[in-house]
């Protein structure tokens, strides 16, 4: 079976790896504006967005894409647009919780389906040389809500699972996966 991950995303990769062997990557360049508001609504809808033209080009593969984004008290955190935005956010997340969505879209046998994962995470109380030195490393610039969970710098605690706050929920992509190609093929992974 054709794989195909539809994301440029170097840990989403890897985590995809975990369960395939070999797989494509063929990120979509899309547009990701998204009028909707609720944090499980927008990351689904974008991950389905993120799919691109790829089940058109590729009726017969299973493609894979997600979109990750941070969520707290209403307002959504995508990937900072340059370091001020960046420091903006680390101050609005120092010392709190939030929660990270993650949508997954599937294409196979020509469905999509979607679904989400949440988790919550804690960031440490951060001052103003922890917070611009951690920009300095230029973590935050590829990640949602402008941090990398696996960065010990910011992070505090967190519940649920580790794989979605990194980008792709590998313990329900697997669980949809399995139902997915057992229905269609007979067979499971």
């Amino acid at each position: 079976m054709r794989v195909i991950l539809a994301s440029s995303s170097p840990r989403r990769r890897q985590i995809l790896g975990e369960i395939f062997d070999t797989f494509e990557v063929l990120p979509q360049n899309v547009d990701e504006s998204c009028n909707l508001t609720r944090g499980y609504a927008v990351c689904q809808r974008l991950a389905r967005v993120k799919l691109g033209n790829l089940p058109t080009r590729f009726s017969d593969a299973l493609i894979i894409s997600a979109d990750t984004i941070v969520y707290m008290s209403g307002k959504i955190y995508g990937k900072p647009k340059d370091r001020l935005e960046a420091k903006e956010f680390l101050d609005e997340l120092s010392s709190k919780w939030h929660i990270v969505y993650t949508g997954v879209a599937i294409y196979y046998d020509g469905k999509i389906i979607t679904f989400y994962d949440k988790s919550q995470v804690k960031f440490k109380s951060l001052g103003e040389i922890e917070k611009w030195k951690y920009i300095d490393t230029g973590s935050p610039m590829d990640k949602a809500g402008g941090y990398g969970i696996q960065d010990k710098e910011v992070v505090e605690k967190f519940k649920g699972s580790y794989t979605n706050i990194v980008g792709l929920p590998i313990e329900k992509l697997k669980e949809y996966l399995s139902k997915i190609i057992i229905k269609f093929s007979g067979a499971g992974i």
